[in-house]
């Protein structure tokens, strides 16, 4: 006998119920997939650009690297931004909310935002990676006109960026550029200061008096050190006593720097006397004076060399030197100077002479006669 089994479907009403809602909602179920779907596409993202960070980090070769490296947070926003916004349109293509009208132009502006943190990151990378390059390549480079680029392009990308959002939210460019106009010059007089320094960091830029790493000096407001930084507004000069000096930019414009880093040559210019009881063997000791020096290694004889009888002094007769040193060191240049001078020295004894040193003579007649007259007998 044959049996026929009949199968029944029992109805659930916790999947009827189920079935029922996704069919009304299903704008729900969409935007839960969208923000699922952005979330696991922004993580597979960061895990790639954080493999192929690695990856090109042992490449000798900086800007590949420095291209990822500025990539990797503004891609995962900008992953972000495009998910939202995409969710956002459902629900306003169900709602019909007013307010999430405004998702298309807040949606333009975080691409442009997004644009804008790339390469401004990537521009911040920009000087070490070109002071990376050049030094492989063993080629002298400019630090200060490398950071003056960056921070020129760093501020561009800024406006640039600025001026498109405003364009996006309709603003009309010509407006915001006629009330920039009007609104710079009350701003220059009362920042009349402030864009003084931001200016002469600017001819500082341009002109190139010193650099980051020069010994600068300035007699008219005693400033001397060695230049750490160069920045828009003020310009940090490091003592020789380890203490920061900060300077306003506006200042270098009214002051004399003098630049002790680019001379070519150190002048060594010394006064040197004997005693008046050697004026015969002088002529001796100048030419013996001058062959050393230009036979010393350390002498630049190309340049001025003179070694000359200058004048009669109240104890001496007084000589000078003036020559150039090859080095333009300073601490090598005092080793030579004393080289040379300890040679000076040397000759002068050499000759049976002796360096001058302060002697006063006191003629007194009355004492003179009150002693000869002590000494006579009777």
């Amino acid at each position: 006998m044959n049996e026929t089994s009949e199968i029944t479907l029992v109805d659930n009403p916790f999947i009827d119920t189920l079935t029922n809602w996704a069919g009304e909602n299903a704008w729900i179920v969409q935007v839960f997939v969208v923000v699922f779907g952005v979330l696991l596409l922004n993580l597979i993202v960061r895990m790639l650009m954080n493999r192929l960070h690695r990856k090109l980090r042992a490449n000798k070769t900086p800007w590949d690297d420095a291209v990822v490296d500025a990539l990797r947070r503004p891609l995962g926003l900008l992953i972000w931004i495009v998910g939202i916004a995409f969710a956002a349109d459902i629900v306003r293509s169900e709602t019909g909310a007013p307010i999430f009208d405004a998702i298309g132009p807040i949606r333009e502006v975080g691409v442009v935002t997004t644009l804008a943190w790339f390469l401004l990151r990537l521009t911040r990378n920009m000087p070490r990676n070109v002071i990376a390059q050049n030094r492989q390549r063993e080629e002298p480079i400019d630090k200060t006109t490398v950071d003056a680029i960056g921070k020129l392009v760093s501020a561009s990308i800024m406006i640039t960026a600025a001026l498109v959002m405003l364009q996006t939210l309709g603003f009309s460019i010509s407006g915001v550029l006629a009330f920039g106009g009007i609104g710079g010059i009350a701003i220059g007089f009362a920042a009349k200061d402030l864009l003084a320094n931001f200016f002469g960091g600017l001819m500082i830029y341009l002109d190139r008096p010193f650099s980051v790493g020069d010994w600068v000096r300035s007699d008219d407001r005693e400033i001397e050190g060695t230049v750490e930084h160069i920045g828009w507004r003020l310009t940090r000069i490091r003592t020789f006593d380890k203490r920061p000096i900060y300077i306003p930019n506006g200042i270098f414009s009214t002051i004399a720097v003098v630049n002790p880093s680019r001379m070519t040559r150190r002048r060594i210019f010394e006064t040197i006397g004997i005693r008046y009881d050697d004026v015969d063997r002088l002529p001796a000791i100048l030419a013996d004076i001058r062959q050393m020096l230009l036979d010393h290694p350390e002498i630049d004889t190309k340049q001025t060399l003179m070694v000359n009888f200058n004048s009669f002094g109240p104890s001496s007769l007084d000589f000078f030197i003036y020559t150039f040193t090859h080095t333009t060191v300073w601490t090598r240049f005092h080793e030579i100077k004393q080289d040379v001078l300890l040679k000076i020295s040397d000759i002068i004894t050499a000759h049976g002479a002796e360096i001058a040193y302060p002697t006063s003579t006191v003629h007194a007649p009355e004492l003179e006669r009150a002693v000869i007259h002590a000494t006579q007998p009777g």
